[in-house]
């Protein structure tokens, strides 16, 4: 989770006694002070809010020119040392660079060389900081993919959108949602292996994520709200053509296509889902994120509290509270009934894989999960993409084949199986 760059985490005396007395008959307000209740307001906002900027927090030390080709020298840190093919955003997010794989890597030094596959954007050798992303192109047209700019009405307006079409007339689309503090370039990664299955895909923005209208509070709903918005690429999907729709999300796009699949009034169209490093159980990730930030477990559990307390949202923004329990798909993992592949790195430092693990164990009627090794989060493509491309297509192609009854779904012969290899 990134932070916000700027976040008013004060609070009205009156207004952190109501909510700590509200919340738990004042057994947690008697545990916390003034400052663990300030902390608390923080970290709730922090959770909700959209970022307005990414932390450039990789610094370039030196760019060297080899013939036409380029090389980084970068500090060397648990990003830059995993081997694959990642985003390096630097001037801003103005420039844009393709990064490779690494050529030589110093412990001693603590600095490692990659390659630069390519420039999309901006001078790199004039870059000193930046930050890493899984996102290794800018749009479809740098992958070799023609598409179309295409707007999707939502709620507020008007949500852009990427369309890529298949050859023919493809019945299924699939649906592409990126993450929290991402963006719909994070799907550029799935197109072409759905397109080899002959879908046509629509990368979809959704309320906050700085392309789409932002929802009237300005904060995240962690799925219980953007959810109307994928509801509404559905409706679109359908309008041109579509029968019947695969999701595919990343990360909080996991916990949104889950919402979708449970709410939605089109969710009997939902065929399949494809998710990667999903968030199954707000209450785990929360939890990792304030024991990562060296927040007590107490103040992080009273955070959470506000988030779904009705007098939360006078401290922390929400037009309505979040309902974390109804987003535990690891306690409801048996009313999970669509098809799902979870795609999913055990070394995933910001969404645990535990709850991906529980929910295929306790559904494996429904949920295929496959783990990664070495991944950071949302990068299991990055690391092998051959691999990711490979399990998704053999996977779906399972799950598109023809019924042999209208309206059944898949049984545990047919590709739906709990399965864990490591990568």
């Amino acid at each position: 989770m990134t932070a916000p760059t700027r976040d008013s985490g004060g609070m009205s005396p009156g207004a952190k006694w109501a909510i700590s007395g509200a919340i738990a008959g004042g057994s947690v307000a008697s545990l916390l002070g003034a400052g663990s209740s300030a902390l608390a307001v923080y970290f709730a906002r922090r959770v909700i809010t959209p970022a307005r900027q990414r932390t450039a927090d990789k610094e370039v030390l030196a760019v060297i020119r080899d013939g036409q080709k380029q090389q980084v020298i970068l500090a060397a840190d648990d990003d830059t040392t995993v081997d694959g093919v990642y985003g390096f955003f630097f001037d801003g997010g103005k420039g844009h660079a393709r990064i490779g794989r690494i050529i030589s890597y110093s412990p001693a030094e603590r600095t490692v060389l990659r390659e630069v596959e390519a420039v999309y954007s901006g001078d790199l050798s004039t870059a000193r900081w930046g930050w890493w992303s899984g996102a290794t192109y800018p749009d479809p047209a740098a992958v070799g993919i023609p598409a179309e700019d295409v707007l999707i009405p939502v709620e507020r307006g008007e949500a852009p959108a990427w369309l890529v079409r298949a050859k023919g007339k493809a019945r299924t689309w699939a649906i592409m949602v990126h993450g929290r503090g991402a963006t719909r370039q994070e799907a550029l990664r799935a197109v072409g292996p759905v397109l080899e299955l002959g879908l046509t895909s629509l990368l979809v923005s959704y309320r906050n994520d700085g392309l789409a209208p932002s929802a009237d509070d300005g904060r995240y709903g962690l799925g219980s709200t953007e959810w109307q918005d994928i509801e509404a690429a559905i409706d679109y999907a359908l309008a041109y053509g579509a029968e019947e729709v695969v999701l595919f999300g990343w990360s909080m796009g996991g916990a949104i296509c889950l919402q979708t699949a449970d709410l939605s009034r089109y969710r009997h169209l939902i065929r399949a889902m494809v998710l990667d490093a999903p968030v199954i159980d707000w209450v785990t990730v929360l939890a990792h994120h304030a024991q990562l930030n060296r927040i007590p477990s107490l103040v992080g559990r009273y955070g959470q509290l506000m988030l779904g307390h009705p007098l939360g949202r006078r401290l922390t923004g929400l037009s309505a509270p979040v309902d974390l329990k109804v987003m535990d798909w690891v306690s409801r993992a048996v009313e999970l009934r669509t098809p799902t592949l979870i795609i999913h790195s055990v070394d995933d430092e910001y969404v645990p894989y535990g709850p991906s693990a529980l929910l295929a164990e306790r559904n494996p009627e429904m949920v295929t999960f496959e783990t990664f090794n070495h991944a950071r989060h949302t990068k299991e493509w990055n690391v092998d993409p051959e691999r990711w491309e490979r399990l998704v297509k053999a996977w779906l192609r399972q799950q598109l084949a023809p019924r042999l009854n209208p309206g059944s779904r898949p049984g545990p012969g047919s590709g739906a199986q709990h399965t864990a290899m490591g990568a």
